[in-house]
């Protein structure tokens, strides 16, 4: 039997500082066409909901609650999850279905997000680009593409309420090791005790 090997480390995942997030959606405003009215209510969405690609580009009319701001998602494995939307990000959504065509009925099974004519679901390879694009033009020096809209996501809500379990539950995680990267990339007390360090041993060194 073939022993098993050690799973690979996992990389700390690159994120968008809030400074590069208003950069980011910047580049869709002011919405004065449909395309970026679309385009500024799903990278807004992903944003601050933490949906991955697939999910967002999966969720329909029937999935979200108006007046909760309740959205049921489907995550890895087809596991159902519920997250929720901020009252802009409502108020952005319903913008941007009343300037589909099939707005006028809205079935509960039309996909939210599609193209401009509502006719075509959005695809993963669209999606992609569309962020590359989008953080290129806001000159973000990063290897930016969606998934890293879920990792800023996980660390603006970790830096917000300082609980790794509220987090693992907004992501839908199985495990909480798995939300424990998030740990490396906002750890304010490690930052102060370090840089507290640091500036206590300036005056040590004397110029020969």
């Amino acid at each position: 039997m073939k022993p098993r090997g050690r799973r690979k480390p996992r990389a700390i995942p690159e994120v968008l500082t809030p400074e590069e997030q208003t950069r980011l959606l910047g580049r869709l405003e002011p919405t004065d066409c449909p395309g970026k009215l679309r385009n500024l209510a799903l990278v807004r969405v992903m944003l601050n909901s933490g949906l991955r690609a697939s999910e967002a580009r999966a969720v329909k009319v029937r999935d979200i609650d108006w007046n909760s701001g309740r959205l049921k998602g489907r995550g890895k494995g087809g596991k159902d999850r519920v997250i929720w939307l901020a009252g802009n990000d409502l108020i952005l959504l319903k913008n941007w279905l009343d300037h589909k065509p099939s707005s006028t009925r809205m079935p509960s099974s039309t996909l939210v997000f599609t193209s401009l004519d509502g006719t075509k679901p959005l695809c993963g390879r669209w999606l992609r680009k569309l962020v590359t694009r989008l953080a290129t033009q806001a000159g973000i020096d990063k290897r930016i593409h969606p998934h890293t809209l879920r990792h800023t996501f996980a660390t603006n809500l970790l830096r917000q309420e300082k609980n790794l379990f509220t987090v693992m539950k907004a992501l839908g995680h199985a495990n909480l090791s798995t939300t424990q990267i998030y740990l490396h990339l906002e750890d304010e007390e490690l930052e102060t005790a370090m840089k507290k360090l640091g500036n206590g041993k300036q005056n040590d060194f004397q110029t020969v």
